[in-house]
């Protein structure tokens, strides 16, 4: 090592530091509204780029920050996290980017233009006046965004990339439903605290809606009828596979969403085997809860008895709100760090109720002025198990995202880059794993709670065979579903939902178990090296105790504790 090394060491950890931020700011730019929704900074205006031009402003910069990334060599451990950080993060949007979501992503869940505004503007908090202008700028940008989101698809059809056809229409409904009902419409919804000095907030903001938002949004679903839905793929056809280099399209994505580069036949493959794998622990539960170890009559029970459904929104919320507390007064057990931040529980909103999953989890902002919000699904609430209800809400809560991502709020001495980006993988990886730890810690209250949870295992190996099967193997949907009903108890509303969701968003469904074998596997060898001085409250400590990080660089974390304690 030359002289000049420990130097050079030094200083590429402060242009490590330097550079997360400069990152950062380009991913608020990018994305605006993500900021306010964190209570950073509600400084800058609008929705966000759309149109290709900026896409391709964003390319460049955030190309550079890659080239520059890995140029880098810090000495100190933190400054090495975030380096691989920042180059995961940078190829990560270049990917997705290459993959050109944005030209055949069209549907009634968030990740599509329209849904994503009617999802997030409403988590909003105006707080001030500051925030309150603020809100009403986003407002008066949604026909400039919506307009180049249009574009988009247009340019995407006339290129062949083309999105399904029942997605568009799930489109066209979401928005008819929306703007049948401007008595209700959750943009209207962030409500100043009382006393909040914010002028005429309410009459600008009602003003908006009614002659600049509603319009547009009218422009776009119009459009989307008129030249995008004529268009679009019928529903044998609904994977990246059948797209212009749709294949290589979902490689980029489910290394995005994975953080490897596993193969998709790979990821079939085990998602087949764990499916098969799950067959016992049925029939063991099974016999305990139902008298029988037969696999088609656990399922025919989990499904049609009465008894497993819901009689009302007021019990699925109110059973979810219980299994919440008994993990946060279980937790301290099996956890060193326990994130102050405070957790709700709500419906999901009606409009968007039909096509959302049976759950998802809102991050509290970072200012204090948003708690982490669980969404629980009540529509067709008496078509809905109770028997996933508890394992739901431990992995989008308590010990699931709630915990993962408000501790990762918490790390004041790391980049806020790190403290408030994701990785799916580890993300829903976490998720996932929960859901079993759940189990260790004798959170789940019976017998069919644990088939609850076993249901859920079964989807989630299943989404490995059916998101493969669908982008890369040229599945219809109805095998998709078919293959979901056969091998799982779920329902039939939640199935079809689960395989648009899947359509409408390539290789996310692949995180998911891909994180909580990795998590498993890094879990079995540090307890192999530690044997008696493994301690599980410390190994959940480091798995969350660097915010969002890539596969590669968690096991590079556990491992480096499990070899020094």
């Amino acid at each position: 090592m030359s002289e000049s090394s420990p130097a050079r060491s030094v200083q590429d950890g402060e242009q490590t530091r330097a550079l997360a931020e400069e990152m950062l700011q380009l991913e608020f730019d990018l994305n605006p509204v993500w900021p306010a929704l964190l209570g950073v900074d509600v400084h800058r205006p609008g929705l966000g780029p759309i149109t290709e031009e900026d896409e391709q402003r964003g390319i460049a910069a955030m190309a550079d920050i890659l080239r520059r990334a890995r140029e880098l060599d810090p000495d100190d451990r933190e400054d090495r996290v975030t380096r691989d950080v920042l180059v995961s993060l940078a190829q990560a949007h270049l990917d997705r980017v290459a993959a050109r979501e944005v030209e055949y992503t069209v549907s009634d869940i968030f990740v599509a233009p329209a849904a994503g505004l009617l999802t997030s503007l409403p988590m909003l908090q105006v707080t001030s006046a500051e925030h309150a202008e603020s809100y009403l700028g986003r407002l008066r940008d949604v026909p400039r965004y919506l307009r180049g989101a249009l574009e988009r698809h247009r340019a995407g059809v006339a290129a062949g990339r083309v999105p399904v056809a029942h997605l568009v229409e799930a489109a066209v409904r979401h928005l008819d439903r929306h703007l049948a009902d401007p008595d209700n419409d959750p943009l209207a919804r962030p409500t100043p605290p009382e006393g909040t000095d914010v002028g005429d907030f309410a009459e600008q903001r009602e003003q908006i809606l009614r002659d600049v938002v509603r319009p547009a949004l009218q422009e776009y679903r119009d459009g989307l009828a008129e030249h995008v839905a004529p268009e679009a793929r019928p529903a044998d056809k609904p994977g990246l596979t059948w797209l212009p280099d749709g294949d290589q399209a979902y490689r980029l994505l489910a290394r995005v969403h994975t953080t490897t580069d596993r193969d998709p036949e790979e990821l079939h493959q085990v998602g087949l085997d764990l499916v098969a794998q799950l067959a016992d622990e049925y029939a063991e539960i099974g016999s305990r809860a139902f008298g029988t170890s037969d696999l088609a009559e656990i399922f025919h029970r989990l499904r049609t008895d009465p008894a497993l459904r819901w009689s009302s929104a007021e019990e699925l919320l109110a059973h979810a709100n219980a299994a919440i507390r008994r993990a946060e007064e279980a937790a301290p057990r099996w956890f060193g760090r326990i994130p102050t931040q405070p957790w709700v529980v709500e419906e999901v909103p009606a409009a968007a109720a039909p096509g959302a999953p049976a759950a998802y989890y809102m991050a509290p902002s970072t200012d204090g002025s948003r708690p982490g919000t669980y969404f629980a699904n009540t529509y067709q609430v008496t078509e809905r198990f109770k028997h996933t209800a508890e394992v739901t809400a431990f992995h989008e809560a308590i010990p699931g995202h709630h915990f993962q991502i408000s501790l990762a709020q918490g790390l004041a001495d790391i980049p806020l880059l790190r403290r408030v980006s994701g990785f799916n993988a580890y993300v829903e990886g976490w998720g996932l794993y929960t859901e079993r730890l759940a189990q260790e810690m004798g959170l789940y209250s019976d017998d069919v709670a644990l088939l609850g949870m076993l249901s859920m295992d079964s989807l989630r190996a299943g989404r490995l065979v059916v998101d493969t099967g669908l982008h890369a193997k040229g599945w219809s949907r109805q095998q998709a579903i078919d293959y979901l009903r056969e091998n799982s108890p779920m329902p039939v509303v939640e199935i079809e939902a689960e395989v648009d969701r899947y359509i409408a968003y390539p290789g996310q469904a692949l995180s998911y178990m891909v994180g909580r074998l990795e998590i498993l596997r890094m879990r079995k060898a540090a307890q192999e090296r530690m044997g008696e001085r493994f301690d599980i409250g410390q190994f959940h400590d480091v798995v969350l105790g660097s915010g969002a990080v890539p596969l590669g660089v968690l096991d590079a974390l556990v491992s480096e504790w499990s070899s020094r304690s």
